[in-house]
């Protein structure tokens, strides 16, 4: 199971066989059950996790009381609060799992110790932030930029599995717009 971090790690960046045993060392398995949360709102945020199967969303409670999905992270992907991690300061997020995920977690102290043993991995760890943040910022301009249909119609078409595998509620969520509207989309009636 680590081979899945060691090869997306492998993808952006050259770990030699002593470097990988460490990393291997500090690397452990833990399985998130469908539903249970990794954080809530109001906890400091110590843990990045790496999806290695399965998948898990980053949600916010609305003033409504409803929830809104920030974002999914799927195999291959890392999801964390990057504010509460980095500042150790209370999240306002929930993390939750989507699906059973089978996930590898590392806390920061783990984490900030093999940085300094392996510096190689500092620039895998600022390529993911770029992505993640890239892919923010095109979520932003999509949500600005597009209509309802339009946004439900382009990640369709960019994420045509992914669609099947979250409950329209969250889909929806994401999207910004309500399950009754995305009713309407998949029927066609819009």
């Amino acid at each position: 199971m680590h081979d899945a971090i060691l090869n997306h790690i492998q993808k952006f960046i050259h770990l030699e066989p002593s470097e990988i045993d460490l990393l291997e060392s500090c690397l452990s398995i833990s399985q998130i059950k469908r539903k249970d949360h990794v954080l809530q709102e109001g906890q400091v945020c110590n843990t990045m996790y790496f999806i290695v199967k399965g998948c898990m969303r980053q949600y916010i409670i609305n003033p409504r009381g409803t929830e809104q999905t920030l974002q999914f992270g799927v195999e291959n992907w890392w999801i964390t609060d990057y504010l509460s991690y980095h500042n150790h300061t209370q999240s306002h997020f929930y993390i939750q799992a989507v699906e059973t995920s089978d996930v590898i977690a590392i806390e920061k102290s783990v984490l900030e110790s093999i940085l300094i043993q392996i510096p190689s991995l500092e620039k895998y760890f600022r390529i993911v932030a770029q992505k993640a943040f890239g892919a923010a910022q095109m979520r932003i301009k999509f949500l600005f930029t597009m209509s309802a249909e339009e946004r439900y119609n382009h990640f369709k078409n960019q994420q045509p599995d992914f669609v099947q595998r979250v409950p329209q509620y969250m889909l929806a969520s994401y999207l910004d717009f309500s399950a009754e509207f995305m009713s309407k989309i998949r029927a066609g009636k819009v």
